[in-house]
């Protein structure tokens, strides 16, 4: 294939990229350099250095760190049960398969679980310990998000148990390695990319949530993705709103890179 036929096969991708991934983020930019009036300022970017902000800004990300901590805590076990199992590929896509499910209607699903007169309290009321407040909770807000992100976390673990070489645990076992210590210094570290691709998959978007802060946590848990829609939606300060998404698109890059794949250059 020329050169030629393959710059002319990049077009469409790089287009891709100009308008859907690049313009948005300049028109943030630019937006983020104007107050609520339209008049160009800098102010924005110092509000957002204040103590309100930064006490958002971490708990954003203690919040994103759990879901992904819990995350993968629950998604090993399981890809590695799923890579031991006859039917895996069923099993998988029966994990997968709640994810196709609209985040709203499980948003909804879960109020009527965990609510008052829910089938949660309803078992807690049968077996004697009684009716809790589950939903509006830290607690409620964590574990929905979990269940909601599992599915993007377990793919790429199980893709790197299943391109893991037996001969490698075979010979592990041979040399007289207990299974924690195979697990540990051969497992694990050969599906190291599956466990960073699905944490990129979990912590970039836990960051930004504002749906469940609303539904589920009801206002409790506040982030930063719930001041930016309250910036565009209700007080009408694009200005700020941009600016609070500048900054949580300079965290998923540096994220991103930290957690990236780093090639070895070999010295001949």
């Amino acid at each position: 294939m020329s050169s030629n036929t393959r710059n002319l096969y990049l077009i469409p991708y790089v287009a891709w990229i100009a308008l859907f991934v690049v313009a948005p983020i300049l028109l943030i930019v630019y937006y983020s350099f104007f107050d609520v009036e339209g008049q160009l300022t800098l102010d924005n970017y110092a509000q957002f250095f204040t103590p309100v902000y930064l006490r958002m800004t971490l708990s954003s990300f203690w919040y994103a760190f759990l879901i992904t901590a819990f995350s993968l805590l629950v998604a090993y076990p399981t890809a590695y049960w799923l890579t031991r199992t006859k039917h895996k590929r069923l099993w998988l896509m029966l994990i997968i398969l709640p994810s196709w499910i609209n985040l709203l209607l499980k948003a909804y699903a879960f109020l009527g679980l965990f609510g008052t007169y829910g089938l949660v309290n309803a078992l807690l009321e049968t077996i004697g310990i009684g009716a809790r407040q589950i939903l509006f909770t830290d607690f409620s807000f964590v574990f929905v998000s979990v269940y909601i992100f599992i599915p993007f976390m377990v793919l790429p673990i199980f893709n790197s148990l299943e391109e893991l070489n037996p001969s490698l645990l075979y010979a592990a076992r041979d040399l007289g390695a207990s299974p924690w210590t195979t697990f540990r210094r051969v497992v694990f570290p050969l599906t190291l990319s599956g466990v960073k691709a699905g944490c990129q998959a979990v912590f970039i978007p836990a960051l930004s949530l504002f749906m469940l802060t609303r539904l589920i946590a009801g206002n409790r848990v506040i982030t930063l993705g719930t001041a930016i829609e309250q910036h565009f939606l209700v007080t009408q300060d694009w200005g700020m709103g941009a600016t609070i998404a500048v900054f949580l698109v300079i965290v998923m890059a540096l994220f991103m890179i930290a957690t990236g794949e780093r090639k070895v250059r070999r010295i001949r």
